[in-house]
């Protein structure tokens, strides 16, 4: 098997070493290593990351891609998929600071509004006391209440400087009006926490509805991303209804010219279509597509393992409790 050229090698270490990417950074890299668009060379530029992905799978890495959920916009970058106890010695987060990181991801999950954020204050707020990690804390580190020494003296301080970390880092972003959502490496690394965790998927894409539009109908679960419902419902043959209940759904479509622009950025990543529902079977060639699918881990591949142990299933906490949609709209 030939080996990977100096080219593959340039678009690993572009996203090792500089993190996530925007599809057009990524493209740009592209270009400049091989003299092509890939706007024009879609063959090429997917033939390249199913290489890539190949030679990667053997240590248990890959590229993937996917869609901001915060802005819609696609990014690339370098997932590290090994979870275990020697992968998580290269992160850089300590134990606090990972239970606290979960404990936000749970909050904005479980959100039945499906706004992708928790405001700052909530966030700060939380309490790790009951996020007793699986493994994650020694016997020594218990007080005689079993509540570990580390959790019970993380400061608000100490919250506050991890917030800014984990948003330097983009695992989380911070939003206008004082509001903490997902950032994009989340959204790349936490794909198969989100499936196994069942968060509602959107009704469109298939991918994880964390930040997306709910139908109005209460008595209806259909989640929908915003650039999905754009694309969706701008078709003139589609009416302007919830795909399951056939609910009016109250929608402000963007200019034609826009939802131009957006279809374009869907043929760019096509190295994965389109999921389709999880009750049907997939094809072997939609399978096969699937690891075209690349995504973002700043730093070298161990850095992700401060994500990848999420992926284990995290431990739900008594501050991170769900609400309804009617009691979520009654508190708005």
């Amino acid at each position: 098997m030939p080996e990977l050229t100096d080219g593959h090698k340039v678009l690993i270490q572009a996203l090792i070493s500089r993190g996530p990417l925007s599809e057009k950074d990524f493209h740009a890299i592209f270009n400049g290593v091989t003299g092509k668009d890939p706007a024009n060379h879609q063959q090429l530029f997917n033939d390249y990351l199913l290489k890539i992905n190949k030679e990667l799978s053997h240590v248990q890495c890959e590229l993937r891609g996917c869609r901001n959920q915060n802005d819609g916009q696609v990014f690339y970058g370098f997932v590290n998929n090994v979870s275990d106890n020697q992968s998580e010695l290269g992160t850089k987060y300590s134990v606090p600071q990972i239970a606290f990181y979960k404990c936000i991801i749970e909050a904005i999950v479980q959100d039945a509004t499906a706004e992708g954020c928790i405001s700052d204050i909530d966030a700060l707020n939380i309490r790790l006391e009951n996020q007793m990690l699986n493994g994650a804390v020694s016997q020594s580190q218990h007080n005689s209440l079993g509540v570990p020494a580390a959790f019970r003296n993380f400061s608000i301080s100490q919250k506050e400087k991890t917030l800014e970390q984990l948003v330097r880092d983009k695992w989380l972003c911070s939003i206008p009006d004082g509001k903490i959502g997902l950032g994009v490496r989340s959204f790349l690394d936490l794909r198969g926490w989100f499936r196994s965790n069942d968060i509602p998927s959107c009704e469109v894409c298939n991918e994880a509805a964390v930040k997306a539009e709910s139908c109005p109908n209460d008595d209806c679960n259909v989640r929908i991303h915003q650039y999905c419902l754009n694309k969706r419902f701008s078709q003139k043959k589609i009416k302007l209804v919830c795909p399951s209940c056939g609910q009016q759904w109250r929608c402000v479509l963007p200019k034609a010219e826009e939802i131009v622009e957006e279809d374009a950025q869907d043929v760019q990543i096509q190295s994965q279509p389109l999921l389709r529902p999880m009750t049907k079977l997939r094809s072997r060639a939609a399978a096969n597509a699937d690891a075209l699918l690349v995504s973002s881990s700043q730093g070298p591949p161990h850095s992700s393992d401060f994500i990848a142990s999420s992926s284990q299933g995290a431990p739900h906490s008594s501050d991170c409790r769900r609400t309804t949609r009617s009691s979520a709209r009654l508190r708005s």
